[in-house]
């Protein structure tokens, strides 16, 4: 992500913290920075290591509650695979991702077709869809060049 892009990001969480009266702390900014700046859709772990970088002493579990608070706020969101540890993603726009069974890895994409996918309807399950995200599993490229060799 730019530096311009982080920026704006970083003035709309200030924003939305301002709207929800929610205190715009240094442990908050720097981990929503720090999430912002991995593109490898990083595990509450990776961000907490990064963040202790920063932050000498900064506990696991305020960085584990801000990131969920993050993902209230619309700032992040969550990468999450079924038997995988989720991951958080800097980006918020609508796009898709191909996992990784055997390493974890969480790839982006993106195409048009995914994103149109009609929604079906979800009412009799008293259910309201608000998001959807596509998620290719299989293998990566690396797990399956160490599986042939």
């Amino acid at each position: 992500m730019d530096e311009a892009a982080t920026q704006r990001r970083l003035e709309q969480f200030e924003s939305i913290c301002h709207e929800r009266g929610l205190p715009i702390t240094v442990q908050r900014r720097v981990i929503l920075e720090t999430t912002l700046s991995l593109d490898n859709h990083p595990t509450a772990d990776q961000i907490h290591e990064a963040v202790a970088e920063r932050i000498a002493g900064i506990s696991r579990t305020t960085v584990y509650r801000t990131l969920e608070t993050l993902v209230r706020l619309g700032l992040i969101t969550k990468a999450c695979h079924p038997g995988g540890v989720t991951r958080y993603d800097r980006r918020i726009e609508l796009h898709h991702h191909l996992v990784c069974m055997r390493c974890d890895a969480v790839v982006d994409i993106s195409d048009d077709r995914f994103d149109a996918l009609p929604i079906p309807d979800t009412s009799a399950y008293g259910f309201e869809v608000s998001d959807h995200q596509v998620q290719l599993r299989g293998l990566c490229k690396t797990c399956r060049e160490k599986e042939e060799g």
